[in-house]
């Protein structure tokens, strides 16, 4: 009776062992590809936004050069 006990224990936790292993490996490639998708949209945010203030300091610079008028 020990015995298999012993016997079943150690097949159920294999079982287990074996189960999880599989899960953290899908695990591990979900996880993965979400990083490379998140690091992908930060990259072309922040393309968007250098392209962006580029464009309002060319408009900035536009505007100081033009001659301001005295409102006095």
């Amino acid at each position: 009776m020990g015995l298999t006990n012993f016997i079943l224990t150690v097949a159920g936790v294999s079982a287990v062992v074996l189960l999880l292993r599989s899960d953290v490996k899908q695990s591990a490639t979900v996880f993965r590809r979400n990083v490379r998708h998140i690091r992908h949209w930060l990259e072309e945010e922040s393309a968007t936004a250098s392209k962006e203030m580029e464009k309002k300091a060319k408009e900035l610079s536009g505007k100081e050069s033009a001659p301001k008028e005295d409102k006095h």
